[in-house]
């Protein structure tokens, strides 16, 4: 992300042409490179073995972010952690391939596709291997599902229900039904940069096209501030506000109002200015009306203080994650914010609006105090985070 390399390709797959995809791996690979104690490596293994692309992810990023937060321990003091899996329907790649073999042998069903096809099935993996015995759910809210799991850990924390809460953006296996639809429907971009597939997600440019398939997943581990402390544990920052609004329709049509309302609302519970935003990533998917109404209601909000604030787009770089994106973006902020820089816009060469604080096609360095993170979804659902430096 700092050296400003971009993750999408050349993709034949499903007639996309460019993709942000995951390089082929191994999960054994994966995991056993995690240098696990003995018994939860074990328990990884044997829960992650057979399962879809998409949980094996969810699987890996949870373990990630666990021993990041609390080492490699053999029992991690998770027991009475919440867990929130942020994303729903979050497998038809893998339904398509089981339905695409159902349809050749009728005989052909796997008794475990009853608990794959549910997204519910994170969960049950997760809490399986890390131990955890306090709430957990999914969170569904299209592209914003990422942001709304944040969301409602933060609230689960703010309010006393838990002390910790991991929130996993879950990777969206799309098949070729879904992405099929999306082109017919004019949302997929990347149509004229097949031979130069890093050119094609390009948001708030000009020449954008549309929205590029990203694969990916994160997670993040909120937690109490008291119980942050009494452990010693590494804090990255704070989640100082955040808030979610519907525009009152179903369709993917944004709204300026409903996304300025959104990142209002964020920094009226955060207690914060407009004036003391540093940054902002944007939700910028590269869509032809979703980059111009965010644009506006970036200007509706900050007004004057638009071009002190840096803006970029991290999906420049990967693709749209969509379940995943509000996760991977507030990690992606976070780590801009620890290392106090901000990734480049890659294909920004004609910005859509003027005077705007946009982050130009270099890495820039940056000292970030409160950032916002953008995520918005189908069905009129908008969502902000207000993201505090830790001190």
């Amino acid at each position: 992300m700092q050296a400003g390399v971009c993750g999408i390709t050349a993709d034949v797959g499903d007639g996309l042409g460019v993709a942000g995809r995951i390089s082929p791996w191994d999960f054994k690979e994966r995991l056993a490179a995690l240098k696990l104690p003995p018994s939860l490596y074990s328990r990884a293994r044997r829960a992650g073995h057979r399962v879809p692309l998409a949980a094996q992810l969810s699987l890996l990023t949870a373990l990630e972010a666990s021993i990041h937060a609390f080492g490699p321990a053999e029992d991690m003091p998770l027991e009475s952690a919440n867990l929130i899996v942020a994303g729903n329907n979050i497998s038809p790649g893998y339904q398509y391939q089981i339905c695409e073999k159902f349809s050749q042998t009728l005989d052909f069903m796997p008794a475990s596709y009853a608990l794959h096809f549910l997204d519910t099935d994170h969960v049950g993996i997760l809490s399986e291997v890390l131990g955890i015995k306090g709430e957990g759910c999914t969170v569904g809210g299209a592209s914003a599902s990422g942001n709304m799991g944040v969301l409602q850990a933060w609230r689960q924390i703010r309010y006393g229900i838990a002390n910790i809460c991991l929130v996993v953006g879950a990777m969206t296996d799309l098949s070729p039904m879904e992405l099929q639809a999306f082109r017919n429907a004019g949302a997929l971009g990347g149509n004229r940069f097949k031979t130069n597939p890093e050119q094609a997600c390009r948001p708030f440019d000009r020449d954008r096209e549309g929205f590029i398939y990203g694969q990916g997943s994160a997670c993040l581990i909120l937690e109490s501030a008291d119980c942050a402390k009494t452990r010693g544990a590494e804090i990255l920052g704070h989640i100082a506000g955040a808030a979610t609004c519907l525009d009152a329709h179903r369709l993917s049509h944004p709204s300026v109002e409903g996304e300025a309302r959104a990142m209002g609302l964020a920094l009226e519970q955060a207690n914060t200015s407009p004036e003391a935003v540093d940054y902002v990533n944007t939700h910028g998917t590269s869509s032809l009306i979703g980059d111009e109404t965010e644009a506006k209601a970036l200007k509706d909000v900050f007004g004057k203080h638009i071009n002190s604030v840096g803006i970029n787009a991290t999906k420049g770089l990967i693709g749209h994650c969509l379940h995943a994106a509000g996760v991977v973006e507030a990690a992606a902020t976070l780590v801009q914010m620890n290392q106090q820089f901000l990734h480049p816009n890659l294909n920004l060469r004609h910005p859509i609006a003027s005077a705007y604080g946009f982050v130009g096609t270099t890495t820039q360095a940056a000292d970030i105090e409160v950032g916002i993170s953008n995520s918005f979804g189908f069905g009129g659902i908008n969502t902000s985070l207000v993201i505090r430096r830790s001190r």
